[in-house]
């Protein structure tokens, strides 16, 4: 039970008892009729009734109260599903449409009638995905860390979309990177994350900024929960981190222009960039590269039990996608989008409440996943 309702039904249970006990009181003095000064029974009687009115009007204010969560709570749920008109005039631009997120999200908004113009990394992507959608969606090849072809594909999207502008930009694209500890890695492994998940996601909204204001649209920001805690090493999470900043302060920025800029952050998916095997691979290649001395620390069989511990944590992986879809949709559709969006169990349940939590708390925790040292103090 809430606190609120919990102290207000402690104090009307303590007002019968007062009222119960004062009744009995005077029932008992009205019996044995001993010798008492009149003005005590006066007093009682007056405490009595003054208990009986608290009574009632507390019962009155409770049941107002309820009432009114219950309708806030209605309009709230209300609000959320209220959605905007005629989506078939609408442009919206995707990045990272290779495969994962982007891909099933590109496929998804055509269906549903949007003017889809999917940015992909590689010729075969972007053939692979016009085979399955129809000819309403328009792809493009880009690499967000080149200025020059963003530039390009921006002015190219301007010709398309015309006086309409850019309802969405869907900020999608994105790579893990090397998944290490840090003392395994060089400012080299930290660069290509970094430059794709910030500075390619910055490039990107600031030359598409335009169209979307003209349209008084949307922007998503596809972050994820390694934006809320340093959940691995690596170029990921600070990557995320920046982008978390960047949303929020152009959320604000935009306000007044009448877009709404909104962030996803989801849990831990299935996708290709998440493959296990895949991470492993960086993590080996790293590990030969390593000194006698942190291979000392750490011991030769540090990466099986690392990879372990990750066999352990499967139940956390959410295999469908569509969550995160789900996010988009809203955000892209709703009168009223959401400023932050929480996608897959794991991140609801999990990641995004131990972000709120102490440090304390948040480091044994995430501790307990990570692989024993064989030598920490051999240094």
């Amino acid at each position: 039970m809430p606190e609120g309702r919990s102290h207000c039904a402690c104090s009307i249970t303590s007002l019968t008892l007062l009222v119960s006990l004062t009744r009995v009181t005077l029932d008992i003095l009205q019996k044995l009729d001993p010798p008492q000064p009149a003005h005590w029974r006066h007093h009682l009687l007056v405490l009595y009734k003054k208990g009986v009115y608290l009574l009632h009007t507390g019962g009155k204010m409770l049941f107002w109260v309820l009432g009114l969560l219950i309708l806030c709570g209605f309009l709230w749920t209300r609000k959320g599903k209220l959605k905007i008109e005629d989506i078939t005039d609408k442009y919206i631009f995707i990045t990272g449409c290779d495969s994962g997120f982007g891909n099933l999200a590109a496929r998804t908004f055509d269906k549903k009638g949007f003017h889809v113009i999917a940015a992909c990394l590689t010729e075969s992507g972007s053939t692979a995905l016009k085979a399955e959608t129809s000819e309403r969606l328009c792809t493009v090849l880009l690499d967000v860390t080149n200025p020059e072809n963003v530039k390009r594909t921006a002015q190219w999207v301007k010709n398309q979309v015309g006086q309409k502008g850019l309802w969405g930009l869907i900020n999608n694209a994105g790579v893990p990177g090397v998944l290490a500890p840090t003392d395994w890695l060089t400012l080299e492994d930290y660069r290509e994350p970094i430059e794709v998940n910030l500075f390619g996601l910055i490039s990107v909204t600031l030359n598409m900024l335009p169209l979307v204001k003209k349209a008084q649209g949307r922007v998503i920001n596809v972050s994820s929960v390694g934006g809320r805690l340093a959940i691995v090493g690596g170029g990921y999470t600070p990557s995320k981190y920046a982008v978390e900043g960047f949303n929020d302060s152009l959320r604000r920025d935009m306000k007044a222009f009448g877009v709404h800029v909104s962030c996803i952050e989801p849990g831990l998916f299935k996708t290709n960039l998440a493959d296990p095997v895949k991470v492993i691979e960086k993590k080996l290649a790293i590990w030969e590269q390593l000194s006698p001395d942190i291979k000392q620390q750490y011991g030769e069989g540090y990466i099986e039990k690392s990879l372990d511990k990750l066999k352990g944590n499967k139940s956390y992986v959410n295999m469908d996608l569509s969550p995160v879809v789900e996010c988009m949709d809203h955000a892209l559709t709703s009168l009223f989008p959401k400023t932050h969006y929480a996608a897959g169990k794991d991140a609801k349940i999990f990641w995004i409440p131990l972000s709120h939590m102490p440090a304390a708390l948040q480091d044994f925790l995430l501790l307990k996943q990570k692989a024993e040292l064989a030598n920490p103090k051999a240094v």
